[in-house]
């Protein structure tokens, strides 16, 4: 049904309807009545494209989810273990923020075409970036469209020195540094000396403060850092079980411990230990990162530091909702603690 149709119904004209719809207080409260009354029966809704032309809002906000190390898959954002929880916790606050969410996928740069599409077009009021690589050209275009911008897991340093900060953009972080630096202080503590790291995207602002805490904290007790045991793992399952394989052929004496950049890649490293009969935690200790649900349901039970997915996604809604209603140029910045629990995968090692 068309605005056309609602004003035949009520008998008014169209933009008699346009200015109800819109909340004009220019119109007699009989008509307003009559006009809403029609709505409301035949369920009429706005079309969202028309009021974006005419200036509305959409009350549509984007999602984009940012992941160009693996290939296009159309159900992949929704098995992973790190953007479906973000994908879920931004809809449930957005929905009850009375907004809509369109999401999207990247996976390349030719991708980001959707996002610049979604906001030229304007069919959302401001978007959300999560998993967003180290490419500031690509930050500065889409700070350049002049709308809300929020981006989830970024270096605010970065954007600093770009001077990108004179825009409607915030930054919301997990405390990643310090939680790394709590759960290899962790194993320190249980006497590991020969601790091992499976990394993340070192291009991804995560990745990078993931290992800059592991090496910091080894360099702090002075103990050292073998290369063999630095695996690159890229936040991949398959990599991580790849690289570790790939270790246990080489038949390279093995660390005591391994802290893996995420959960995923632990679970993969442990089930390649268990394929070699090595035990965890009684031949060696792994502990991983973001705490997903699967962390405490296998056998060892992972220690984990645990990302606080809800909250961020929570305060990355209010934070582009906040942009959307402002009238000139904010910038913020907000990041959550990161938690280490303690679970069976992690032990003294053997004497």
């Amino acid at each position: 049904m068309r605005s056309e149709d609602i004003a035949k119904l009520a008998g008014v004209s169209r933009s008699t309807v346009s200015r109800v719809i819109n909340n004009y207080s220019n119109v007699p409260e009989e008509t307003r009545a009559k006009v809403l009354r029609v709505i409301e029966q035949h369920q009429y809704e706005p079309n969202s494209f028309a009021r974006a032309l005419a200036g509305k809002k959409t009350d549509t906000i984007g999602l984009f989810a940012i992941s160009m190390n693996e290939k296009e898959n159309t159900t992949r954002i929704y098995q992973n273990n790190y953007f479906a929880p973000f994908v879920d916790a931004v809809v449930d606050t957005s929905n009850a923020r009375g907004c809509y969410v369109l999401i999207h996928t990247v996976y390349s740069p030719d991708d980001f075409l959707k996002v610049k599409q979604a906001f030229l077009q304007k069919r959302i009021d401001g978007g959300i970036i999560v998993g967003t690589q180290k490419d500031i050209n690509i930050v500065r275009e889409m700070v350049g469209l002049d709308s809300p911008l929020v981006l989830i897991d970024y270096d605010i340093s970065e954007i600093m020195s770009e001077h990108l900060d004179r825009n409607h953009l915030a930054i919301v972080n997990s405390k990643d540094y310090e939680g790394t630096t709590e759960v290899i202080e962790h194993l320190i503590s249980l006497g590991h000396q020969e601790i091992g790291i499976i990394c993340g995207q070192m291009n991804t602002y995560s990745g990078r403060e993931r290992y800059t805490a592991y090496e910091d904290t080894l360099k702090k007790h002075g103990l050292p850092m073998n290369e063999k045991f630095i695996l690159k793992g890229d936040f991949l399952k398959e990599t991580a079980y790849e690289e570790v394989k790939k270790l246990l052929a080489s038949d390279e004496p093995l660390p005591t411990a391994f802290f893996s950049s995420n959960d995923d890649m632990a679970i993969s490293a442990m089930e390649a230990f268990s394929e070699h009969g090595i035990i965890v935690p009684e031949d060696i200790s792994i502990a991983g990162f973001d705490d997903i649900q699967l962390a405490s349901r296998i056998q060892p039970k992972l220690t984990s530091v645990r990302l606080p997915i809800y909250e961020m996604s929570k305060a990355a809604v209010e934070k582009v909702i906040e942009l959307c209603d402002s009238q000139q140029p904010t910038f913020s910045t907000i990041s959550f603690p990161a938690r280490l629990v303690e679970r069976d995968s992690c032990q003294p090692p053997k004497k």
